[in-house]
């Protein structure tokens, strides 16, 4: 999955779930950028890489959701 794939999944829950997502590129060094769900926030790596299995659950984690909810 890549990181514009995570942030339209995100959205779409959040969607769902009645919760607000705001994606801030600017807040962040080179091409990371910082995803704010609700209260909760992670750190986006360019939106254009893949992102691993293992820092796509640690991003979750930190957002408070299962990778599986995605």
């Amino acid at each position: 999955m890549t990181g514009h794939e995570f942030l339209r999944r995100l959205t779409k829950l959040a969607k769902a779930q009645g919760v607000q997502v705001v994606y801030d590129p600017r807040h962040g060094k080179g091409s990371h950028g910082r995803v704010l769900y609700g209260s909760d926030s992670t750190a986006l790596k360019d939106p254009k890489k893949e992102l691993g299995p293992g820092l796509l659950s640690k991003m979750c984690r930190n957002l408070g959701i299962k990778a599986n909810d995605l």
